[in-house]
């Protein structure tokens, strides 16, 4: 997922230790890729920002590798049904298995929602320190005006004194 950084989307590829692409999407603010390997090895994956270069971006990735181990032993190997402490035990591992999924989730907005804010931040600092400086321009300006007014215009010296 693209946290930062122009439209939020960025290219992306994998490919396989024989050179294969396995994946590539364009312009992608984010995507899940569920992939099992059939060949060992080295694999690469790249993120590319080449169609925007002027926009710097942070992207998050997360790789899970491997199967997630049972949470009681034999399981696979059972044959008789799951008491029910161990099927709450199941249930409520699924369950923080889901917690975790949305705490990621809400980090990752939450790291969006702050880059937002601090680009806005730095945008509105900037135009009241513009309109700060226009406004003792205009005072300055005005303060000089009303002083013309009030101040006695002498004619010029060079003619009969009196």
């Amino acid at each position: 997922q693209v946290i930062t950084g122009g439209h939020y989307d960025v290219d992306c590829y994998v490919e396989d230790p024989n050179g294969r692409t396995i994946y590539k999407e364009t312009k992608k603010q984010y995507d899940s890729f569920p992939h099992h390997t059939e060949v060992g090895g080295v694999y690469t994956f790249c993120f590319s920002n080449e169609f925007s270069t002027f926009s710097h971006k942070t992207v998050y990735f997360d790789f899970q590798v491997g199967d997630e181990p049972p949470i009681l032993p034999d399981m696979s190997n059972r044959v008789t049904a799951l008491t029910q402490m161990e099927s709450a035990c199941v249930t409520i591992h699924e369950a923080l298995n889901a917690v975790i999924d949305s705490q990621t989730h809400y980090r990752l907005r939450e790291a969006q929602d702050r880059s937002r804010a601090e680009d806005l931040n730095g945008r509105v600092s900037y135009w009241s320190i513009g309109e700060t400086l226009i406004l003792f321009v205009v005072s300055i300006g005005q303060v000089m005006l009303l002083k013309s007014f009030f101040t006695e215009k002498r004619p010029g010296s060079g003619g009969a004194g009196t």
